[in-house]
């Protein structure tokens, strides 16, 4: 019983291929500009790990940023049933789910049959998303997947006040020329974005055990930020990459549609 779930985001695209309820092969790749092209790369790098061709998968879901762009797919779903329906089969304990993806944040409550009970999202501004650290990175001239690396050295707390991208950058570089350390800009930066995405949930009301999935996720400092932020702890995604639940989500709709 062959599936598979592909996420298109605005960052990247990823892929899951299940085997009745086991994954058996995962794939992420940079997004690029056609939603399309980017999705047929995952998948095909995700088949050639399993040894398995087109032919193989019984039913294929989509979700994300571009999952009507995707041409293989049978069905598209929400980003918020895929990665409420990842991040319960991997933790039925689970709560809440606190995704911050490249373009958008949100936060999901879920009930003890992980069935949705309530969800919140931001896709107005980039505060509270990847492409805000992104765009930090940038302009501090620091490689993106260093950032968890380096907050873990700071020594002195800084607050970054603007919650807007262009007023945030103007504010990072002020701190920067009045020679502030970038390991505790980045600290600051990972604040930022974590108290945003705290007072987003915290709208909905804030229930454990909370997970955190996305890219972002990866990054200790953020996750690290945003548990001080909730004033609770924020628990690791068990059995896959947190980076991939999205992806997950959607094979596991597809595997529930065969």
């Amino acid at each position: 019983m062959i599936v598979a779930g592909c996420d298109v985001g605005s960052l990247t695209a990823k892929a899951v291929i299940l085997n009745d309820n086991e994954i058996i092969a995962t794939a992420v790749i940079r997004a690029g500009t056609k939603p399309e092209e980017s999705a047929d790369k995952v998948l095909d790098k995700a088949l050639e790990r399993a040894g398995l061709a087109r032919t193989d998968i019984r039913f294929a879901v989509g979700t994300g940023y571009g999952k009507e762009r995707i041409s293989f797919v049978n069905k598209s779903e929400s980003e918020i049933s895929c990665h409420a329906k990842g991040a319960w089969w991997c933790m039925p304990s689970v709560r809440m789910v606190i995704d911050i993806g490249g373009q958008d944040a949100k936060a999901i409550k879920i009930d003890e049959k992980g069935n949705i009970s309530r969800y919140i999202y931001n896709d107005k501004c980039a505060s509270g998303t990847g492409r805000f650290l992104e765009i930090m990175a940038d302009a501090m001239g620091v490689n993106l997947e260093d950032m968890g690396d380096l907050a873990e050295l700071s020594t002195e707390q800084i607050s970054i006040s603007n919650q807007c991208v262009i007023f945030a950058e103007t504010e990072v570089v002020s701190l920067i020329n009045d020679r502030k350390k970038p390991q505790d800009i980045i600290n600051g930066l990972h604040h930022a974005i974590a108290n945003r995405v705290a007072s987003l949930a915290k709208s909905i009301g804030v229930e454990q055990d909370i997970v955190m999935t996305g890219g972002v996720a990866k990054n200790r400092g953020v996750f690290q930020a945003l548990s001080k932020g909730l004033g609770l702890p924020v628990k690791a995604l068990e059995k896959i990459d947190p980076q991939l639940n999205g992806a997950l989500g959607a094979a596991l709709l597809a595997l529930e549609h065969v």
